[in-house]
């Protein structure tokens, strides 16, 4: 049981162990990215006007930010284990948003509250079987930049899906639940004002792109 705080709340991922680990903190201005561009595709149209084929070519997006000056060994490893920690719970948070969005439709199909909500709760149940080995293995500070990641992906906290879904006591058992691992289902993700989330954001960015 200590081994994890929740498995699956219908579709929120929020598992944390008892290990404890130290959380990132900027201690560097993280800079803005500067949109660059590399590789390119080529493409062909016709134009009607001019009664020609009109060569065009598509040119992806590159973010370039200044580079990160660490003051100390300990914080390149603070920075390391960020990056490491994003890749391993940014796919989840996208699959709990495809997942929400998915399942937010196929109840809007269903004609009865009795329905909607067995459907819910047989999706609860075959996601927490498919996921619950790889979630087990979530440390404490993965299990909370997932709360955050889901914020992100889904535009809304953790704690306001659970309770969309299950209802407001739920939602609140759960949050006293995770407050017991200094955790909170009602974290936002805020880069703009938050330094932490700001570092965060950065490497989202370049992992999304294939930069990192």
């Amino acid at each position: 049981m200590y081994r994890k705080l929740v498995f699956l709340v219908i579709f929120v991922l929020i598992p944390v162990t008892l290990m404890a680990q130290e959380q990132y903190t900027s201690e560097y201005d993280v800079g803005k990215p500067l949109p660059t561009t590399i590789k390119y595709k080529i493409g062909h149209s016709w134009d009607r006007k001019s009664q020609s084929v009109i060569t065009h070519i598509e040119l992806p997006v590159v973010y370039i930010y200044p580079p990160i000056k660490f003051k100390n060994k300990r914080q390149r490893e603070k920075y390391t284990k960020l990056v490491r920690n994003i890749k391993k719970t940014l796919p989840i948070a996208k699959i709990i948003n495809g997942t929400i969005i998915e399942t937010y439709e196929y109840l809007e199909t269903l004609p009865s509250e009795k329905e909607k909500k067995n459907h819910i709760l047989a999706v609860e149940k075959g996601l927490k079987k498919q996921y619950t080995p790889q979630m087990k293995k979530l440390t404490l500070s993965q299990g909370k930049l997932l709360i955050k990641l889901v914020d992100r992906e889904c535009n809304q906290r953790a704690y306001d899906i659970i309770k969309a879904y299950m209802g407001s006591f739920k939602a609140g058992v759960y949050n006293a639940f995770a407050s017991i691992f200094s955790a909170s289902l009602k974290k936002t993700y805020d880069p703009d004002e938050d330094d932490d989330d700001k570092m965060t954001e950065r490497i989202v960015l370049l992992v999304e792109n294939g930069q990192l």
